[in-house]
């Protein structure tokens, strides 16, 4: 190399920016981007080439909003305590998997449940080895809620602690529990069902509502701990964990009853056309469905408010239910000659029913 050859600048990091993005994953709740900030190519190691100035990491910087709040104050403090910013230069100077400090994964991960992020608090806490204390806990409190009469509380509390529950089965490392209500609404209609009383939303009330609680808490272990309670009460917190899975509830209950009066038509016209003479076998040979009222897709898309093109009853499902997950417990599957839809299918007077806005 020539000696007039000049050597690149070394780099030259504003620990204090590292501070401001580190205080900002921690007031987020975000662990995806905490971990990146002690990944091998961070902008936040002299070592690496990458840079805060670039404009594909602008998104990790706080606004002057954020910075102007009282959360982000708190987590700034925390961050720039000097032993802590002793520990998180030596992390960011190691060649080595970071040691995380304990401190800044535990603000993390309760900031986390506030903002309601729950697969980041559930691995946050997952490393720190205390998540399932912590969903102990939550359970724990949950219960004491219910037993001072405090529904709203309780199911909140409930919804946390199954929401940080763990996959220690997934591939290739174990996962936070996830919402699958889509997933859990196929299971529930995996099997079509042979006699009316096999529609989930014709069942005993009972089975409804142990099946209700367990789907839409996503976890039936925890739906067994509610059955010492009394029906009353299970019925209240269905009602609330209804609601508080789906807060535009009242949208599909408005839609709902508009596919009970589309499915309606619907059988009024089927009756018209087998009292009209024809071969057996025929009467679906005399619908049109270019017209609506002949056409039984009107009624999925009723209750999902609008058509899938070529959409199965699947496809239905699936955008119903991530919409309104109790939407699986008041739907069936229907066929019509070639077709197969979603139809509502449920008990009015039943008070699993009633419970869920309906």
């Amino acid at each position: 190399m020539s000696s007039s050859a000049k050597q690149a600048p070394a780099k030259v990091v504003d620990f204090e920016e590292v501070i401001d993005v580190i205080a900002k994953a921690v007031c987020e709740g975000d662990i995806v981007n905490f971990r990146l900030l002690f990944s091998p190519f961070s902008p936040a190691r002299e070592s690496s080439t990458e840079s805060f100035d670039m404009p594909k990491y602008a998104y990790l910087l706080p606004d002057e909003e954020m910075m102007g709040g009282p959360r982000f104050a708190a987590s700034r403090a925390l961050v720039k305590r000097p032993e802590t910013v002793s520990a998180l230069r030596r992390e960011l100077e190691a060649n080595r998997p970071p040691q995380l400090p304990w401190e800044l994964v535990l603000e993390l991960a309760d900031n986390a449940v506030r903002e309601e992020k729950y697969s980041s608090a559930a691995q946050a806490y997952e490393l720190l080895r205390v998540r399932a204390r912590i969903q102990r806990e939550f359970f724990v409190q949950a219960d004491a809620a219910l037993d001072a009469g405090n529904v709203p509380t309780a199911v909140r509390g409930y919804i946390i602690a199954t929401s940080l529950a763990y996959d220690y089965a997934a591939f290739p490392e174990p996962l936070p529990i996830t919402l699958d209500f889509q997933t859990r609404a196929f299971v529930l209609h995996s099997e079509y069902p042979a006699r009316p009383e096999d529609c989930i939303g014709l069942r005993e009330p009972k089975e409804l509502l142990q099946t209700a609680l367990a789907y839409l808490l996503l976890d039936a272990e925890a739906a067994v701990r509610l059955d010492s309670r009394s029906e009353e009460v299970r019925l209240a917190f269905l009602k609330e964990l209804a609601l508080q899975r789906d807060s535009a509830c009242e949208t599909f209950v408005a839609r709902l009853r508009e596919a009970c009066v589309a499915a309606d038509e619907l059988l009024k016209r089927l009756q018209e056309l087998q009292s009209t003479p024809a071969l057996p076998g025929e009467v679906d040979a005399h619908m049109d469905l270019s017209k609506e009222e002949d056409d039984p897709r009107r009624i999925p898309a009723a209750l999902l408010g609008y058509f899938i093109e070529e959409g199965e009853w699947w496809q239905y499902l699936k955008e119903l239910v991530y919409k309104h997950p109790a939407a699986a417990l008041l739907v069936a599957r229907q066929s019509v000659g070639d077709l197969e839809i979603i139809v509502p299918r449920y008990a009015p007077d039943s008070p699993v029913v009633r419970a869920l806005g309906v």
